[in-house]
Formats: C-alpha cells, sequence, structure tokens
C-alpha cells in the first residue's frame, strides 16, 4: 500500500487522447472522471524563471548543517526500546493510511549491487529517509572490506533539508530486530521460554535481543551451517542465565521450541511442517530479495501469516514464493503488522495456531529509526556536524 498523492500520469493515458488538451485539462481529474477544464497559469518563459531562481537563490539563508551519525555514535545514542517504540510507530502509521512506502529498488554492479529502500513519514515536522546499501559478497577476501556497507539520508518534509546522515548498518539491524519484538507482541505465547535461531550472524544476535525484549526467553538453541559460528554465539552469551545449545539435530530443537527465528541468506527453504509444534511462533526475517527463502510453502499455508508489507513480501518475501507454488494468495495473509499495532485486527486467537511474521524490511522502519536517532542527537549534542552549504 502507498499513500500519498496521486502519482504523475503521462497524457496519452486519457481516455480518449483526441479530447486531452495539454494546455485546459488536469489528468488526474480524467483519471477521477472529471470532465471540468482547468485553465492552467500563466506561462512564464525560461529567462524569467532563472532571474527569478536566482534571485531567490540570493536572498535564501544557508541550509542547515547536517548531523552526521556514525555507527557508534547511533551504538551509544540508540537503545533497543527506542528502536522498537518507533518501528510500532511506523507500522501503525502505515496501517492508518498515513505513510508514503514506495517499492524497493536494486541496482545491480560487477561484483555485487545497491539496494535502495526509502519512505516517509509524518513524525514532528515530517521525515522522509532514502537507505542506500551496497552488498558486495567478495569484499572481504578482495578489498578486506565489509560485504554491506551503506548510509541513509534523512530530510525534514517540511522544508526538503536534509538533516542527517547515518550509517545504515546499525539501522538496519536494530530496526529489523525491533520488528520481530513488535510481532512477538501479538503472535507469540505469552508463556514462550524456549526459542530456536537459524543463522548466527549479527542479525541472529539481534533477534535474540528481540525476543528477550519481549518474551521470558530462558532456553535457546542456535543453529548455523557454519557450526563453529554457532558455538561462538554460544560462547558469548554463556554467562546471560540462558540455557544455550547447538544441537546436532537442528529439526527436532525447532520442533522443541515456542518460538523459531530464521535470520539467514539462505536460497532454498528448510524450515517444513513438521519441524514446528502447535503454537509456535515464527519470525522469518531473512528473505529480503527475491531469491532468499527460508519458509516451506506448505508451512507458511498452514500458519496464521502476518506480513510487515503485503505487496512488498508478495514478490520479495517467503510469501513470494508459496504464491509462486501455489500455495497461498496474497488475500490469504491475516493482517499487515500496522493493522495489529492499530488494534484493527487481532493477532493470536488461539493457542495452538501457528503463527509466522513475513518479515521482508520496510523502508518506513528506516525513517523511523533515522528519525528517532537524529531527535535524540539533536536533544544530546551527539555525532559531528557536515555543512553542505
Amino acid at each position: 500500500m502507498l499513500c500519498g498523492p496521486a502519482p504523475l500520469v503521462p497524457i496519452e493515458r486519457c481516455r480518449d487522447v483526441n479530447q486531452c488538451d495539454p494546455e485546459y485539462t488536469n489528468v488526474n481529474d480524467i483519471l477521477r472522471g472529471s470532465s471540468v477544464p482547468v485553465k492552467p497559469a500563466p506561462r512564464t518563459s525560461s529567462m524569467e524563471f532563472m532571474a527569478h531562481g536566482a534571485a531567490a537563490h540570493m536572498n535564501a539563508k544557508p541550509p542547515p548543517a547536517l548531523i552526521v551519525l556514525s555507527r557508534k555514535d547511533l551504538t551509544a545514542l540508540v537503545s533497543f526500546g527506542d528502536y522498537v517504540d518507533a518501528v510500532a510507530d511506523a507500522f501503525r502509521m502505515h496501517a492508518e493510511g498515513r505513510s508514503v512506502a514506495p517499492p524497493p529498488m536494486h541496482i545491480p554492479s560487477d561484483g555485487g549491487g545497491f539496494h535502495v529502500k526509502a519512505g516517509s513519514l509524518p513524525i514532528g515536522p515530517g521525515y522522509a529517509a532514502f537507505k542506500v546499501n551496497g552488498n558486495f559478497p567478495d569484499n572481504g577476501a578482495t578489498h578486506g572490506l565489509p560485504t554491506i556497507q551503506g548510509a541513509i539520508l534523512l530530510f525534514d518534509t517540511s522544508t526538503g533539508s536534509p538533516v542527517a546522515l547515518l550509517d545504515s548498518i546499525e539501522i538496519t539491524i536494530k530496526r529489523t530486530g525491533a520488528a520481530t519484538a513488535v510481532a512477538a507482541r501479538y503472535l507469540a505465547r505469552p508463556e514462550s521460554q524456549v526459542a530456536t535461531i537459524w543463522g548466527c550472524g549479527a542479525q541472529g544476535r539481534i533477534q535474540l535481543g528481540a525476543l528477550r525484549h519481549a518474551l521470558d526467553v530462558r532456553r535457546v538453541f542456535l543453529i548455523d551451517k557454519d557450526a563453529a559460528a554457532a558455538e561462538a554465539f554460544a560462547a558469548e552469551i554463556a554467562g546471560e542465565g540462558l540455557d544455550v545449545d547447538v544441537p546436532v539435530k537442528p529439526h527436532l530443537a525447532a520442533r522443541a521450541s515456542d518460538v523459531i527465528v530464521t535470520c539467514t541468506s539462505s536460497h532454498a527453504h528448510f524450515l517444513g511442517p513438521e519441524d514446528v509444534r502447535a503454537g509456535t511462533f515464527i519470525a522469518a526475517v531473512g528473505a529480503d530479495n527475491p531469491e532468499k527463502s527460508e519458509i516451506d510453502s506448505a508451512l507458511m499455508a498452514r500458519a496464521r501469516v502476518v506480513t510487515d508489507l503485503t505487496e512488498q513480501c508478495s514478490y520479495m518475501g517467503d510469501l513470494n514464493h508459496a504464491i509462486r507454488a501455489g500455495t497461498m494468495q496474497a488475500s490469504d495473509v491475516h493482517a499487515e503488522l500496522g493493522e495489529l499495532v492499530a488494534g484493527r485486527k487481532p493477532g493470536r486467537t488461539e493457542a495452538h495456531e501457528i503463527t509466522l511474521f513475513d518479515g521482508s524490511g520496510v523502508g518506513i522502519q528506516d525513517v523511523a529509526a533515522s528519525a528517532r536517532a537524529y531527535e535524540l542527537a539533536r536533544k544530546q549534542g551527539a555525532g559531528r556536524s557536515l555543512s553542505l552549504a
């Protein structure tokens, strides 16, 4: 769902091109069925326009300096609870029709590519954010650089001024975990204590924190195709009061769990109906492009599915694969997460039902998290200033 002004429409899409006078017709009125001609404003010559623009520019004050927030700044500045509150607000505003959430864009490049997400929310003066992440899998071996690097540019929508430049990695991993924490409030059984984390990278660590933010998790199974990564994660959290296990038989561990998180880069599903017991909540957050897949289509069809954005998940989440397999249609989705937050639809209604959150990651999460970080930075004098004037 995209909420905002009507898109610009080429004149060729009028119902009768022969009746579409570009000087006297408002195309959006035609699309609404109105036949009332609208006389245009008087035309201005290019020289007059340029002179007016130059004069306005000479009289304008310089734009405000940007606040630059590094990953280290963000870690110190924004608590996980701040991310959870910001993301819940973002989804609620979307359900209320107050967001702009355009589809993501991918730009391929040799050795990798760039992923662009954007959005706008009426927080404070109004903010729009544009996130660009570069994903280059061979960076470590070839250049000694991280696989994923990126930045977020935040704008004040009341003035059009860019106000902040933020590290995107910290924002992305934390807002992704925050969505799981919000989903767990509505979809997990409140008494859930046993969790499986499938994928033991940086996101796996955030996901465990997200579950512990929402639930009283006491036992956790850690699973990764790289057993050493799972063992390292287990060693890190050994002193945190959890019963931690790296199971020899992952699917049996999943079946013994109340909550399962899948946060991998898998291109083939690995979690099926036989791996999940009644009453389980699943947060499937790894399938953030059309090629990735974690959940068997039969399990998707069996579960009560809630998406972050159904339209986006229908072409780049696990819902995408269920639709292609013919086991589900987009209309089979129970709700979007924002509808649960806004109280428009219920979350879990039966203790025995399997609930599943399909989180593909959306731009409004980045807007909300970035705006919260920017506002905290202004209050606390954090980050550094950068003038583009």
